[in-house]
């Protein structure tokens, strides 16, 4: 029978409005059925996430065209929260229940005031690992660290003499260093910076932290950060930090297992004010830590102590935020419990409303299970946005020449369950910290068997850069012309290459710019601002031959994203072309040729 029905989810024609929606927001299904079997009554069974007895919605019938039947309701839930819907048909032959393949089918309510900050929206992310994008003359940012200070440029440590990574190679980048690239971020069209941590901590990237309330001393001062979010904001640009809280560091005033700072840590005695904090199995040397990584002990769910002083009166969060921090990113936001994450994000707007507060999430936000419970990140309570990761996998995918068809449903579906302002607010990126550069990724180049001393050796050839960057060119296209706001990680507008972590994290070559994709990545943050209507409108695709089709509409503007990762030139119509906005090229409508490997977005 599931051949003779139609439904599309994504379809306004037969669920209206589109996508999730505020509480008490009506919401139209309609449902089509050909001839074939004759259908006594059609119901909607909504359950709220976790029941078992669903809400029940008769379908009315409405009429018969030609060979199909349509029945159809309208459905009204006051109580925000994850549903999941099917419906169950009684026919001659008995009940028939229909539902997607994979399951029933996702629908999101969420709180009708709910709202996220519209700064972000339409604007571009900037992603700096603070050591490594650039440094600048301060005499107040110092090294007072045990690891090596090497020259800007040299190439990273991936293991020490005795067979260990300890992060502790360092090139200076500071505050300072940012300061000076302001007007290359702003020509970037860059309006907000993501900084990786920045508070005291004894490795190069900081996630194990030392002191919440101290910058690194090799970044420089807190006046200096100061200076750093006062000339930013004078070039439209807010900042961003990354809210490590799941975790602090050994090396630090609260767990202190080295010695290193005047107060008594919990890894030191039980009589520590910080030793409620942690988890011992055996103490002091076993202790639960991040994923078995023992430089990061773990906070313990329990420390409320540890929850004020991050989220509290006078707390952390008040503490950067009233010095003018504009957002803050928290780092494996899956690993805190929901209440404090509910905590934190009063905290951030308290200091205003239009402070953002992003979660690293790597799967559907909107329906994730962490440690067997359901999370809900979306619906007014916990986060504006999250990191985009499967559009980052539908986008790499593509342009390594994947599905036109498997990418619009991954976006679709993502557009489908995402409460709109939480879609326009979430971080789009192709590359972080924790990934292999996109380029090195696009170009294709296998790496199974090799270990991580070839990868950090390996170069592209000429050949291999430029196949590669054609595909960036692509790739970044599209992850600037989706829905949210696009994240650059530094330096692939430059053309960075390297694989995991810390083959990604190598020093800026400022001296050695592709000055090609440099002017591409400009094009696209002007293209973003002069038509942030549209990047911020609507979504939807077309189908023309073999061509991704991508369009974004607001008003009588639509921009058409097309992109051709086949072996072969491929035709693309549309009489109402006016301009072809990568190249500047004006049109007056007509046929098309989308070359091997190309993309254009054209303004209809």
């Amino acid at each position: 029978m599931r051949e003779l029905i139609y439904f599309d989810s994504k379809n306004p024609h037969c669920k209206y409005p589109f996508g999730s929606v505020a509480q008490g927001k009506e919401t139209t299904f309609r449902i089509f059925v050909k001839d074939g079997v004759f259908v006594q009554s059609v119901e909607l069974h909504v359950y709220a996430d976790g029941a078992d007895t669903p809400y029940v919605f008769h379908m009315s019938f409405v009429c018969k065209r030609g060979d199909e039947s349509e029945f159809f309701t309208k459905i009204n839930l006051n109580k925000v929260g994850l549903y999941w819907y099917k419906f169950i048909f009684k026919t001659e032959e008995g009940i028939y229940e229909y539902a997607k393949e994979d399951g029933d089918f996702q629908f999101t309510v969420y709180n009708k005031n709910f709202v996220t900050p519209d700064w972000i929206k339409g604007g571009i992310i900037y992603h700096i690992f603070v050591d490594r994008f650039c440094k600048g003359e301060d005499k107040d940012a110092v090294f007072k660290k045990q690891g090596v200070l090497k020259e800007w440029g040299e190439d990273v440590t991936i293991v020490d003499d005795d067979g260990v990574f300890r992060a502790n190679d360092f090139y200076g980048g500071n505050f300072q260093g940012i300061i000076d690239k302001l007007p290359y971020l702003k020509r970037l069209g860059v309006t907000l910076l993501y900084l990786s941590p920045i508070f005291k901590s004894s490795s190069n990237h900081r996630y194990d932290t030392g002191d919440y309330e101290l910058i690194d001393e090799l970044l420089g001062t807190e006046s200096k950060f100061k200076e750093l979010i006062d000339k930013a904001e004078k070039a439209g640009i807010r900042v961003m930090l990354d809210g490590v809280f799941n975790h602090t560091g050994a090396d630090s005033k609260y767990f202190n297992k080295f010695g290193n700072y005047p107060e008594i840590g919990a890894y030191q005695s039980k009589q520590s004010p910080y030793y409620e904090w942690f988890d011992f199995y055996n103490y002091p040397d076993e202790y639960h830590c991040w994923w078995g990584i023992t430089v990061t002990p773990t906070v313990s769910q329990r420390a409320k102590s540890f929850r004020n002083m991050i989220s509290g009166e006078k707390g952390i969060i008040d503490k950067w935020t009233k010095l003018g921090v504009k957002g803050w990113r928290l780092d494996v936001v899956d690993e805190l419990r929901e209440d404090f994450v509910e905590d934190i994000r009063k905290a951030v707007k308290r200091n205003g409303e239009e402070n953002l507060i992003i979660g690293e999430v790597w799967e559907d936000a909107s329906n994730k299970i962490a440690y067997s419970y359901r999370r809900h990140y979306f619906q007014g309570k916990q986060l504006d946005g999250v990191m985009n990761y499967p559009f980052k996998e539908a986008v790499l995918s593509y342009a390594l020449g994947g599905n036109a068809a498997e990418f619009a449903e991954t976006v679709m579906t993502i557009v489908e369950n995402y409460p709109k302002q939480c879609l326009d607010a979430t971080m789009n990126l192709i590359d972080s910290h924790d990934t292999a550069r996109a380029l090195s990724v696009l170009s294709g180049v296998d790496m199974n068997g090799t270990d991580k001393q070839y990868r950090k050796n390996f170069r592209l050839s000429k050949e291999g850069y430029d196949f590669a960057k054609k595909r960036l060119i692509m790739a970044s296209t599209l992850q600037f012309m989706l829905p949210g706001v696009p994240s650059i990680f530094y330096g692939d507008e430059q053309g960075m290459e390297g694989y995991e972590d810390p083959l990604c994290r190598r020093c800026l070559d400022w001296d050695n710019i592709d000055s090609e994709l440099l002017a591409h990545y400009i094009q696209l943050g002007k293209i973003r601002k002069k038509f942030k209507d549209q990047v911020c409108g609507d979504t939807y695709f077309e189908h023309q031959n073999n061509l991704l089709v991508l369009c974004r509409k607001s008003g009588n503007k639509t921009l058409k994203v097309v992109a051709n990762n086949t072996n072969q030139t491929q035709s693309f119509y549309c009489p109402k072309a006016k301009e072809e906005l990568l190249s500047g090229q004006k049109l007056q409508g007509a046929s098309f040729e989308i070359l091997v490997g190309e993309v254009g977005i054209f303004l209809v």
